[in-house]
């Protein structure tokens, strides 16, 4: 991420009342909220990871053991209980 010159963008005025608090450093303003985007909504990642929690949940209730879900998707049985417990509280609709 670059960043760009408060004096180059901002006016004045801006710029003057800005440097009352921050004067030589550097900060990050965050984008708005309705700006904002999902994790993972650009890489296609939080798909990947809702497809895979699918399948260990299937996988699951015709009646393969957490240890073995854990061995195969290289997870812990912690992690596998996690899903199995939130994807348990999804309608099917929502899976």
């Amino acid at each position: 991420m670059s960043y760009k010159r408060a004096d180059d963008i901002l006016p004045e005025s801006i710029l003057e009342n800005l440097q009352k608090y921050v004067s030589g450093e550097m900060i990050y303003v965050p984008k708005k909220k309705e700006c904002r985007k999902r994790w993972g909504s650009d890489t296609g990642a939080n798909e990947k990871l809702r497809l895979r929690n699918e399948r260990i949940f299937d996988q699951y209730q015709k009646g393969i053991s957490t240890k073995e879900l854990a061995q195969r998707y290289y997870l812990t049985e912690k992690s596998i209980q996690r899903i199995l417990r939130n994807m348990r509280t999804k309608p099917p609709m929502e899976r």
